[in-house]
């Protein structure tokens, strides 16, 4: 028989393989936020639907 202290003796499964140390790491660089590369990012698509509608133009 199996006695509670086998019980909780067994491995934990590797759930998050490797990302938390992966984020431990501190880089430097640039930190931008993400609102500010998705707003850049839908102001590059409108300035490019923008700049083609006035380009086709007659």
């Amino acid at each position: 028989m199996s006695s509670s202290k086998d019980k909780n003796k067994a491995p934990m499964p590797a759930s998050s393989a490797g990302l938390l140390r992966f984020f431990e790491d501190e880089t430097s660089g640039v930190k931008i936020r993400p609102e500010i590369v998705v707003g850049l990012a839908i102001s590059l698509v409108i300035v490019a639907v923008l700049l083609r509608l006035v380009i086709s133009a007659p």
